[in-house]
């Protein structure tokens, strides 16, 4: 029997296709906590374009965001080229989005499921390669994997494939590590109300969220974002240099 649309964690086609498979099955609420992450960038969009022509402040903060990706961008590629720096500044927002959703209440990270980040990791790679292709030609791109030495062929597509699982293993493994670590304190707390009362008074609580949600959140999207620039200059520029 399948799995009901509501009745379990998972939307499953196993149904349709008359086999019972993992592979078959989706993670409801990673689709639905993605969805709300990006509902969530909309209402922030939609706010930054409001008090952009109304708010200084606002203002300022907003174009000293973005001249902080054109200065990072400009400094790794040692060149700017705006649809790598939107590129970079996309992925950076979104993952810093998911990774923060669960300091809205009856949400959680999209990125603590491997699938999420996976699929980041996926994304990061093709646009590499596209770029690779598109500056290089695809004869010389296909050359490189053949360097120095033809039977070099597997260990050259092998190392290009590492830099997926690079970035989708280490960003799923910081933020679900800290997501348990967040877990199990707070459900430690409900069994005390005093410890409940000291982690308040203390801070400690604000501390364990800050760390493992604001800090690990931002620290983790950022260095996805900054390994995804690095592997876009080196498929730029001569590897070999």
């Amino acid at each position: 029997m399948g799995i009901h649309l509501f009745d379990a964690p998972y939307w499953t086609l196993e149904p349709f296709f008359g086999v019972q498979n993992a592979f078959l099955r989706i993670n409801k609420e990673t689709i639905l906590f993605t969805w709300a992450a990006m509902f969530f960038l909309f209402l922030v969009c939609i706010a930054c374009r409001f008090f952009f022509s109304r708010s200084v402040i606002i203002k300022n903060i907003i174009l000293a965001f973005f001249q902080f990706f054109i200065d990072l961008t400009t400094q790794t590629l040692n060149f700017f080229s705006e649809k790598h720096c939107i590129f970079v500044l996309t992925l950076f927002i979104f993952i810093f989005t998911c990774n923060i959703l669960s300091l809205i209440p009856f949400l959680d990270e999209p990125t603590k499921d491997i699938n999420t980040t996976l699929a980041l990791g996926l994304i990061s790679f093709l646009y590499v390669q596209w770029v690779s292709i598109s500056i290089h030609g695809l004869y010389k791109y296909v050359g490189d994997y053949f360097k120095p030495i033809f039977i070099m062929f597997p260990l050259n597509v092998l190392g290009k494939l590492a830099s997926i699982m690079s970035l989708s293993v280490r960003l799923f493994g910081n933020i679900f590590g800290g997501s348990i670590i967040s877990t199990l304190y707070f459900s430690a707390l409900q069994f005390s109300v005093f410890a409940q009362i000291l982690g308040i008074l203390t801070g400690l609580n604000f501390i364990i969220i800050a760390f493992f949600t604001l800090f690990e959140g931002f620290l983790q999207a950022f260095v996805f974002t900054m390994l995804s620039l690095t592997y876009i200059s080196l498929s730029i520029h001569d590897e070999g240099h």
